[in-house]
């Protein structure tokens, strides 16, 4: 056996002596500030990271670092509080095992969310943003390497990487709601650096709309292995490269959870609806 399907099947088989319910469907990331959701769940079992074989842990002070499991109204899902990012130190392999391990688990569906920067300057805090596409400005892949075959093809077609019947109907939801959201480009970079004005700049000109240090290695890894994609991320800072304010951690968290019950309302109507 390959030496990381070995770390993937070492996972696996802790989890499911952990968890014997039903085989769970959908996957939720929950980010920075939106870890919440959990509390939507009917839960069945809770792991944390730091029991799970060759998992990682979550060194950011806002995520939690949990593995839950339960239901979404009638929906068996498996959600991680808390997310690895790759300035935390961790490889891009690393950081997406969880991925790996979440599609081994059986899901077909993986939701994520986050916060992020509002490069299009229409967007305000606390606003709501359907990830439709991205562009990748980290310096790894978390495909690079020797292709383990059994999880995906060589070269992975990333023509539809998210799934546009989640993006429209989250939107439709949004309006029905009262929500303010749109749909946007995000661009992933390395971080832990906030950007200058001259990056947003550019950011602006290649055609994004939204910048954050995660979300797109996940996906990668998701798109890789079949899985259906939807990203929702929470805008909890303006990106105006001529009127920047100085970052601050708490206000971003406090944004983000503001916006929290918006999100979580969002993700969990679209998973009861699948």
């Amino acid at each position: 056996m390959d030496s990381k399907m070995k770390e993937y099947s070492d996972a696996l088989e802790f989890i499911r002596r952990q968890y014997k319910g039903e085989q769970p469907e959908i996957g939720i990331i929950l980010g920075t500030g939106l870890g919440a959701l959990a509390d939507q769940i009917v839960q069945e079992r809770v792991i944390p990271y730091n029991f799970i074989p060759h998992f990682p842990i979550s060194t950011v002070e806002s995520h939690f670092g949990r593995l839950i499991f339960g239901k979404l109204g009638n929906t068996s899902v498996v959600a991680m509080q808390g997310r690895m990012h790759y300035y935390e130190g961790y490889s891009m392999e690393e950081i997406t095992f969880p991925i790996r391990i979440l599609k081994l688990l059986g899901i077909h569906t993986l939701f994520l969310s986050g916060a992020a920067g509002g490069v299009n300057l229409d967007y305000k805090l606390g606003d709501l943003v359907a990830v439709y596409d991205h562009i990748n400005l980290q310096t790894d892949n978390p495909l690079r390497g020797s292709n383990i075959n059994e999880l995906g093809p060589r070269f992975p077609d990333m023509s539809k990487p998210y799934d546009m019947k989640l993006v429209n109907r989250s939107l439709e939801l949004a309006k029905e709601k009262g929500y303010n959201m749109h749909k946007g480009v995000y661009v992933a970079v390395t971080g832990p650096n906030l950007e200058t004005p001259a990056e947003y700049r550019f950011m602006k000109i290649i055609g994004g709309d939204l910048v954050g240090m995660s979300t797109v290695p996940e996906v990668l890894v998701a798109r890789h292995m079949g899985l259906c994609v939807c990203a929702i991320s929470v805008i909890t800072d303006e990106c105006d490269p001529d009127n920047l304010r100085s970052f601050n951690l708490d206000e971003v968290i406090e944004i983000a959870k503001q916006a929290e019950p918006k999100l979580t309302d969002i993700i969990s109507t679209l998973i009861k609806e699948l």
